[in-house]
């Protein structure tokens, strides 16, 4: 079931067009990853979604809610944390959670429970009478996100989460989303920080110049563009000539290329398009042909791969 559907959504801004005419719909208990580019469109329609901006063109629904219709009933499945913290520096941690309790009108008898059992979430509970300011910018990531789920949110939307954390905290917040999704949040969240949403996501969309050029699981993508494999084998020095002529008359083989290693071998990398079967027959015509392989691996695209391929050229 689609909890999120953007249909048809354009944003102008004068004659600058941010947004251009984007569909897609996010299934409920997704953890769902909206890469591109800085300028790609992805910040203007994280905030038409959470009703910060109106669209030029379009509907967007949360769980069942229009965002131009029915703004406050979305705020009210929705947790929000933007692509930065704010001015809360004169507050403690328990303070800024309390304050957010109250803005929300959670009943004060039930604020301290919560408070306490947000920050064991997110890993503060021991900085809960430390100032605001005096966290670094990971705490201050969690803290951000703990305040955005004081309401218990069905959905959360989060702009740019891990831009600017040193690797071991965004390894943390990572871990954290995971485990949030685990507690059936739909979780939607830009980054261009590619490898963040190839580890934890499981539905991804790109979006560049405004455009929505794919969306999907990343494995669908991949297969959208079949899926190609860098094709990396060792052979005996005097064999390489022949390994790389049956590589380079195979189909679904381009550039090959050899270099020299240890002990007179050599290293061949080819790039190689087609499935796993394709991938196997290759092997056995360079067996059956006497080439002796002291090693073979076929590696498949990354994310960062898949992105360069769709939005080169002007794929669109």
């Amino acid at each position: 079931m689609s909890i999120i559907q953007i249909k048809n959504l354009s944003k102008n801004f004068g004659r600058r067009t941010a947004v251009n005419d984007i569909s897609f719909d996010i299934e409920a208990g997704s953890l769902f990853g909206f890469i591109g580019p800085n300028g790609a469109g992805k910040t203007t329609t994280i905030r038409v979604l959470t009703t910060l901006l109106k669209p030029s063109a379009g509907q967007v629904l949360v769980d069942g809610h229009s965002v131009v219709k029915q703004p406050r009933e979305v705020r009210k499945v929705m947790g929000y944390m933007p692509d930065f913290f704010g001015v809360y520096n004169d507050m403690t941690v328990w303070e800024y959670l309390d304050f957010f309790c109250g803005c929300y009108e959670i009943e004060f008898n039930q604020r301290k429970s919560l408070i306490s059992d947000l920050l064991e979430l997110v890993d503060l509970s021991k900085r809960h009478d430390d100032y605001v300011d005096s966290l670094s910018r990971g705490m201050k990531q969690r803290l951000s996100l703990a305040r955005s789920l004081v309401h218990d949110p069905k959905v959360l939307v989060l702009d740019e989460p891990a831009s600017g954390l040193d690797p071991r905290a965004r390894v943390e917040f990572r871990e954290l989303l995971v485990e949030l999704r685990r507690l059936n949040k739909t979780i939607f969240f830009s980054s261009h920080i590619l490898s963040d949403i190839a580890e934890i996501c499981n539905q991804v969309g790109i979006v560049e110049q405004g455009n929505l050029i794919s969306v999907g699981h990343i494995d669908t993508l991949k297969r959208q563009l079949r899926e190609t494999h860098h094709i990396r084998l060792r052979v005996m020095g005097d064999t390489v000539e022949r390994a790389k002529s049956i590589l380079a008359t195979s189909q679904g083989v381009g550039e090959v290329e050899a270099d020299p290693a240890s002990d007179g071998d050599w290293d061949i990398i080819a790039e190689f398009s087609g499935d796993k079967p394709a991938v196997t027959t290759l092997l056995k015509q360079l067996v059956l042909a006497d080439v002796p392989i002291l090693s073979f691996a076929a590696e498949t695209d990354s994310l960062e791969d898949v992105f360069m391929k769709l939005t080169e050229g002007g794929i669109l």
